[in-house]
C-alpha cells in the first residue's frame, strides 16, 4: 500500500462505492469522495491502468457531505460501508446513477427510474440482520477493511439490527474461530454461526440461552450444537424456515418488498407452468404457487441441498410447487424442462451468465423476471437476452443495502424489440 498524496477534482460515481478522477493521465478511483468535490487523496493502489486512492482530507467539500455516523468509517478503517459521508438522499442519486450507466454502457438501455427507500432503516442504520464478523489470533471479533485481510476491531456496528448487537458477540472472545456470523430474524429468533479455524475448536462464550449456536462445517452445511437447528423468517402470513446460515435477505424489510414486485411483474395466472430458479428457501416460489393453483406447477430449482429440504417443508402445503437440487442449466436438461410460461430468477452476484440466458430465453416464457444484486451482471445479461429476443419492459431498483453500494433491483423481460 501506498502513501503517494495526490490531489484530485473528483468526476462521477463508478460501480463499488468510488468515485472516479483523473490524475496525469491516468483513471484515479476514489473512495470517500463524492462527486464534485477537491480533496487529497493517497494512492492504496497502482496498476499500469489506473489508480486506487482514498480520500485523505477534503478541500472542496460537496454539500451533499456530511459526517459519517459510525467512528470505523473512512479511509484505512472499517470496509462495510462505501458511502457514510453522503447524505441519504445522495447515496439513492449515486447509486441511481449507478443502475442507469450500466445499463446505458453493457446494454444500450436508457432507465429513467430512480433507485427506492426500503421501509424500515430511515436514517440508513440499524437494518442488517447478518452481519458476518471476522476474528483475530487472539479471538477479538472486526471487520475487514476495504480490499484486506486486515481486521479493524469494532464495539458496534451501527448498521447492525438492534436485535443483532443485542447478542454481545463484539464483546465476547472467540479464539479458534475464523468468523462469526450474528443473525437476528423477523420473529425474533437470534443465532450465532461458528466457522471454526482449520483443525481448530471455538469455545463458545456465554450466550443468552435463548440464542441458537451453529457450527459451519464448510459447503454449504451447518450444526446445530445449541437450541433449534433454523430460524424462522415472516413474509405476510407465510412463515420460512431457514437452516443456519442459509441466504435470506438481510434488510428486514427487504424480501417482502422484492416479493411484491416479483409478483406484480410475474402476473401469475391460474394453471400456468412457472420455473422458480435460484429460488433459495421458497420466498417467490409461495407467490407463485399460490397464484398459479392446483391446475398449475411450479418448478423451483436450487444448488444447496439444506435450502431445498427448507423449501419443500415451507411449501408443504401448496403440492403444485416442487423442489430439485441442482445447477440451473443441468437441473433444466436433467428434468427435459423446455417450455414455461413464466420465469423467476434470483442468481448471485455473478449473474446468470451466457449459458444460463441462452437456456432461459429457450423457454419461450411470456414474462422473465430477474431479480439482482448486482446492475452490472444484470446488465450484461440483460444485453444477452436481447440477443435473444427478450426487452426489458420494467425495472425498479431498491436501496436495500444504506450506507453501501450495493444495490438491488428486479426487472421483467417480454419477448419483443426494444
Amino acid at each position: 500500500m501506498g502513501t503517494t498524496a495526490i490531489e484530485l477534482t473528483v468526476g462521477p460515481v463508478a460501480h463499488g462505492g468510488w468515485c472516479v478522477a483523473r490524475h496525469e493521465g491516468r483513471v484515479v478511483f476514489v473512495r470517500h469522495a463524492l462527486p464534485g468535490e477537491r480533496v487529497l487523496a493517497e494512492v492504496t493502489e497502482e496498476t499500469a491502468r489506473f489508480l486506487r486512492a482514498d480520500a485523505v482530507e477534503v478541500l472542496d467539500a460537496s454539500p451533499d457531505r456530511v459526517v459519517p455516523p459510525c467512528p470505523f468509517a473512512g479511509p484505512g478503517r472499517c470496509g462495510g460501508c462505501d458511502w457514510q459521508h453522503a447524505s441519504l438522499e445522495a447515496q439513492r442519486r449515486l447509486k441511481t446513477d449507478v443502475v442507469a450507466e450500466q445499463l446505458r454502457r453493457l446494454a444500450g438501455i436508457d432507465w429513467k427510474g430512480q433507485v427506492e427507500e426500503v421501509p424500515g432503516a430511515p436514517d440508513g442504520l440499524g437494518w442488517r440482520t447478518r452481519v458476518q464478523f471476522a476474528v483475530d489470533r487472539d479471538g477479538v471479533l472486526g471487520l475487514r477493511r476495504h480490499r484486506s485481510h486486515d481486521i479493524q476491531h469494532v464495539d458496534a456496528c451501527l448498521i447492525a439490527h438492534p436485535e443483532v448487537e443485542n447478542v454481545g458477540a463484539e464483546v465476547m472472545n472467540w479464539r479458534g474461530a475464523s468468523s462469526v456470523e450474528v443473525i437476528a430474524s423477523s420473529t425474533g429468533d437470534q443465532a450465532v454461526v461458528v466457522a471454526p479455524k482449520p483443525r481448530r475448536t471455538v469455545a463458545v462464550p456465554d450466550l443468552d440461552e435463548s440464542v441458537a449456536v451453529f457450527v459451519d462445517e464448510g459447503k454449504g452445511r451447518s450444526r446445530s450444537v445449541h437450541g433449534p437447528g433454523h430460524l424462522t423468517e415472516k413474509v405476510g402470513d407465510r412463515e420460512f424456515r431457514i437452516t443456519g446460515s442459509g441466504f435470506w435477505q438481510v434488510h428486514p424489510s427487504a424480501a417482502a418488498t422484492l416479493d411484491a414486485v416479483v409478483m406484480e411483474f410475474a402476473d401469475p395466472r391460474p394453471g400456468e407452468w412457472a420455473l422458480d430458479l435460484y429460488c433459495g428457501v421458497g420466498l417467490f416460489a409461495a407467490g407463485l404457487a399460490e397464484a398459479v393453483g392446483p391446475d398449475g406447477a411450479v418448478f423451483g430449482v436450487e444448488s444447496e441441498t439444506v435450502a431445498v429440504r427448507d423449501a419443500e417443508r415451507n411449501l408443504r402445503d401448496l403440492p403444485q410447487a416442487r423442489f430439485v437440487r441442482g445447477y440451473v442449466e443441468s437441473a433444466l436438461d436433467r428434468h427435459r424442462i423446455e417450455k414455461a410460461d413464466l420465469v423467476v430468477v434470483d442468481p448471485p452476484r455473478a449473474g446468470l451468465g451466457r449459458e444460463v440466458v441462452d437456456r432461459v430465453a429457450g423457454l419461450e416464457a411470456s414474462r422473465i423476471v430477474y431479480v439482482s444484486c448486482d446492475p452490472a451482471t444484470l446488465a450484461r445479461d440483460l444485453a444477452w437476452f436481447a440477443e435473444r429476443g427478450y426487452r426489458l419492459a420494467e425495472l425498479r431498483a431498491f436501496d436495500a443495502f444504506p450506507m453501501t453500494h450495493h444495490v438491488e433491483s428486479v426487472a421483467l423481460l417480454v419477448p419483443g424489440e426494444a
